[in-house]
């Protein structure tokens, strides 16, 4: 269900009123059919609080957080920057020492934060103590058998994840262009389209395919109200859609990262035959902070999507979804439904 709402008076009169109108939207209660999905030392108070207001759906990352107590206070100061729905993204990801998920879980829910994203693993590990509290839950997924699990054991939504996205793309290498729509065939649920998304013709073309609306990392990476280092966001804006890197490919377990001296250097290790312990060090996530809250580009590894090629600018998040909504309608009714020939008109 695509419902667009919005007259064609000038631009000034429709600021604001633009709306998509989706299973996804009205499920979850937000204005339109865009998500902030989760990103370690980026799902800060600050940018998820603008997603929100902006009429949008953004999650605080969890895991960006040091304890559950301080994911409770980050919560918290999300309540005092909107009034809007909002949720807390929990990735699940293997570790030697891995943190106390449960405990974070129980802070979300003693939070009575009403949206989680899962990501990582098996759902099921968690999905039913959120639901038990009314919690909905999206479930990341990056193929169609694990979103159809996801569905089985009971999520609200799928956020099916392209090979184009930055991050995890799982190991089938399926663009969204056919993931999409094979995931959409497969789930009664709503779907969000994740990966290679950063604008109006990726949202318009991403509902075309079937899918509820669009979740986007590497987009509201480069906003005003990310906390990440300016140098970081311009390095966004200059590169192309080649830069990038995809390592851990012999290790499968794939990710996509910005092409940098590292990321290059961890690739060569891989092809030379070496090991998770070369390069252990290389691609730790103290390295990467330092990239977010220094700026220095090639500190260590950072995860962006190949649709930095498409992004050109730092806008606020406000200004970002007013004209991805509105380019979208304008996408819509215009160059689209012009494709669309009356037969009569065309024998006359």
């Amino acid at each position: 269900m695509l419902r667009v709402i919005g007259d064609t008076t000038n631009n000034s009169q429709r600021k604001n009123e633009h709306m998509l109108r989706t299973k996804f939207t009205e499920a979850f209660g937000i204005e339109h059919p865009i998500v902030q999905g989760g990103m370690m030392w980026v799902g800060r108070a600050e940018l998820v609080a603008a997603v929100a207001n902006a009429g949008a759906l953004g999650f605080i990352t969890a895991l960006t957080q040091p304890t559950p107590d301080d994911l409770r206070l980050e919560i918290e100061r999300t309540r005092e920057l909107t009034d809007k729905p909002f949720g807390v993204n929990l990735t699940i990801l293997p570790s030697i020492t891995p943190p106390p998920y449960e405990e974070y879980r129980q802070a979300i829910i003693d939070s009575g934060v009403k949206i989680v994203e899962i990501a990582g693993a098996n759902p099921a590990t968690h999905t039913a103590h959120l639901k038990e509290h009314g919690i909905k839950v999206i479930h990341k997924a990056t193929s169609v058998k694990h979103a159809v699990k996801a569905q089985s054991v009971g999520v609200d939504a799928v956020s099916i994840d392209g090979f184009e996205c930055a991050g995890h793309p799982g190991e089938n290498d399926i663009p969204g262009l056919v993931l999409i729509p094979a995931a959409v065939r497969e789930l009664d649920i709503p779907v969000l389209a994740s990966g290679g998304i950063a604008d109006a013709h990726g949202l318009v073309a991403a509902l075309a395919l079937g899918a509820d609306g669009v979740n986007m990392g590497t987009r509201f990476l480069c906003t005003q109200e990310s906390s990440i280092h300016q140098s970081v966001k311009e390095k966004i804006v200059a590169n192309s859609e080649l830069d990038t890197k995809l390592i851990f490919r012999t290790l499968h377990n794939t990710a996509r990262v910005a092409d940098n001296a590292i990321s290059r250097q961890v690739v060569e290790i891989e092809k030379a035959g070496g090991t998770f312990a070369d390069i252990q060090d290389l691609v730790s996530g103290k390295r990467g902070r330092k990239v977010f809250e220094e700026g220095d580009v090639d500190a260590g590894i950072w995860t962006a999507g190949i649709c930095q090629g498409l992004i050109t600018d730092i806008p606020t998040v406000a200004a970002l979804v007013e004209r991805m909504v509105s380019e979208s309608e304008d996408i819509i009714r215009g160059r689209l439904s012009s494709l669309v020939s009356d037969p009569i008109s065309v024998r006359s």
